[in-house]
């Protein structure tokens, strides 16, 4: 993220990686992962196709990251998840050479994660002894994010109201997590980064869920995904596609709903489920919010308190 030697950029910045729905490619934008970046260290939420060189094109390299964030583990937010820890793990790459958590609903999380690195195994035997680099097996740590007892009930279609609970702090941010509606997926979740220099609540897939209200209330900037309905009904897809993106998505209009709810200074649309211009995606969300709202482009960048000049 910066020359050796030279000081860490301070304050916070969020970085709109890729911004597209899946695992269908209906665009040119890169798949569904954000960046949180407090004081030059990293943090990650999601590994949509294409992550891995945008989060290169960043500036970010893996020596500066701090964490990792799974949303819920649909194939459009894990599917890029192998590339990046191969691209970004050793001093031959600028890469992490310690401890890397990667928090995710359990137990497939750790399941997930440890097929994966079987699956890699020949090459990381390799690559230890022919270029110096640690035992990403022994580096990369999988976590199960443990569901607090308000959760109780939950499953998929029933999200019960519940806290923020914690899931990870280290001396630049605390990471609350919440349960989102997106079925048939359970557990899915919502993440809040709180930082020195604000806080940022990534949706995840869901729903219009007052969960995520809760959990971003107050917050500088909401994150959250969004659907274009109109688009897929007039397309020949199966009743059960349909009724997929109707339970398990949010309109535009219902992103406006939970805004306003929570109070949040400003929404950016991402993983965008369908095709729209910006300024219908926004028109949408501006029927019920009537603070900034911005349709996030791949490798975009937001500040608390700053809005970004329209392009």
């Amino acid at each position: 993220m910066h020359p050796a030697n030279s000081p860490a950029p301070a304050g916070l910045d969020v970085i709109t990686l890729g911004t597209a729905a899946g695992p269908a490619i209906r665009s040119g934008a890169p798949g569904i992962a954000t960046a949180i970046v407090v004081d030059g260290a990293h943090y990650l939420v999601d590994f949509g196709l294409g992550c891995t060189r945008q989060a290169n094109a960043a500036g970010l390299r893996g020596q500066d990251l701090r964490a990792a964030f799974i949303t819920h583990l649909h194939s459009d937010h894990v599917g890029e998840l192998p590339a990046y820890l191969l691209w970004n793990w050793g001093r031959p790459v600028d890469g992490f050479t310690r401890d890397v958590p990667v928090y995710g609903p359990g137990p497939q999380t750790s399941e997930m994660v440890s097929h994966l690195l079987a699956a890699f195994d020949y090459d990381i035997a390799i690559r230890i002894v022919d270029e110096g680099r640690p035992d990403l097996r022994r580096i990369v740590r999988p976590v199960d994010i443990e569901l607090p007892a308000d959760a109780a009930g939950g499953g998929p279609g029933f999200t019960p109201a519940m806290r923020p609970f914690e899931v990870y702090t280290d001396e630049n941010v605390t990471v609350t997590a919440i349960l989102v509606e997106h079925p048939p997926v359970f557990p899915a979740f919502a993440f809040r980064f709180d930082t020195r220099y604000g806080s940022v609540v990534i949706s995840g897939d869901t729903t219009e869920c007052g969960n995520v209200a809760t959990l971003a209330a107050g917050a500088d900037l909401l994150i959250h995904e969004a659907v274009n309905l109109a688009y897929f009904a007039a397309r020949d897809f199966s009743p059960e596609f349909l009724n997929h993106q109707q339970i398990s998505h949010t309109t535009p209009a219902g992103v406006g709903r939970v805004a306003r709810a929570a109070g949040v200074g400003h929404v950016v649309l991402s993983h965008l489920a369908g095709v729209a211009t910006d300024e219908e995606w926004a028109a949408g969300v501006a029927e019920e919010f009537s603070g900034p709202i911005t349709v996030a482009q791949p490798g975009q960048r937001f500040v608390p308190g700053r809005i970004p000049a329209r392009s």
